[in-house]
């Protein structure tokens, strides 16, 4: 049934309702995947990847209100809220209300409504992560230096995570057989790589020393991060770009170093002893220009 209500409308309206309430933030996010039994073509399972990314920034109070005993991170905020409101715009129009998509991460967030699959998901979800980094940097760059490196850490991490399904062979190389499974936003290995919570302390804000942070990933995170992903870095920003159809993504890596809201000859932090299982993933997972 279509309404007069314009579905941009309809999720300003949502998302300022829930603005201060983490809570209510997090209920309006899982509603985004509830749809009519007549409609659904599998949308529920989706949600674990989305609630294992928010479900984390929920647990450090990064969505906490700005006036409260312990305020939010501005730029979190910022973030969280361009994915609901580009999520519930998009359902918006996928159920009745008027309007078109105002956005091309709307657009694509309504394909994947109308048709989910794991690729549609993850181009969706990246082209608003993407677009509000890109449109947040003012904010980004008033964060601790910890934070600020966390937030590259999380960009690389939910890029790799689409290449996994989407460019396979970029992702893994000879073990591209295993991509789609371990990037499948709906099984539970895909919170691996949406949450940092195995590294970073449930709290916020974090102080500017990264050397206790960088020294304490010797799990699967750092072999991930340094093993796997970081000499696949500039290969997965450019197929990224393209990918999301965002030019302006190539921008925040340079080199092989990444720099949303970081200095460019900062590399030391990016450039940490692998650990013994980091090297092992070097040898066995050699880094080429591997195409979907």
């Amino acid at each position: 049934m279509v309404t007069r209500q314009r579905a941009v409308d309809v999720a300003a309206a949502r998302v300022a309702a829930v603005r201060d309430d983490p809570g209510g933030r997090l209920a309006l996010m899982r509603g985004l995947y509830e749809v009519p039994a007549a409609v659904d073509r599998g949308h529920l399972p989706f949600r674990q990847a989305a609630s294992a990314f928010m479900g984390w920034q929920l647990r450090r109070g990064l969505l906490n209100p700005p006036d409260g005993p312990a305020p939010g991170s501005p730029w979190w905020r910022a973030m969280n809220e361009r994915l609901l409101r580009d999520g519930w715009e998009a359902r918006a129009l996928a159920f009745g209300h008027a309007g078109t998509p105002s956005s091309p991460a709307v657009a694509a967030t309504l394909e994947f409504i109308r048709h989910p699959s794991a690729q549609r998901w993850y181009r969706a979800h990246n082209m608003s992560v993407v677009s509000a980094y890109l449109g947040h940097e003012n904010l980004a760059s008033r964060e601790s230096r910890v934070e600020r490196f966390f937030m590259n850490v999380v960009l690389v991490r939910v890029l790799y995570a689409h290449a996994l399904v989407a460019a396979p062979r970029l992702a893994l190389g000879w073990l591209a057989f295993a991509g789609r499974p371990l990037g499948d936003p709906r099984l539970g290995m895909t919170g691996i790589f949406l949450s940092l919570s195995r590294v970073l302390p449930d709290r916020y804000p974090l102080g500017s020393d990264l050397m206790p942070y960088l020294t304490g990933e010797h799990g699967l995170g750092h072999v991930l991060d340094v093993g796997v992903i970081q000499p696949r870095a500039q290969v997965l920003y450019d197929w990224s770009a393209g990918e999301l159809a965002i030019p302006d993504l190539r921008r925040l890596l340079c080199g092989e170093t990444p720099c949303y809201a970081w200095p460019s000859g900062d590399e030391q932090p990016w450039q940490h002893p692998p650990s013994r299982a980091a090297r092992l993933a070097l040898q066995l997972l050699p880094a080429g220009r591997g195409q979907p």
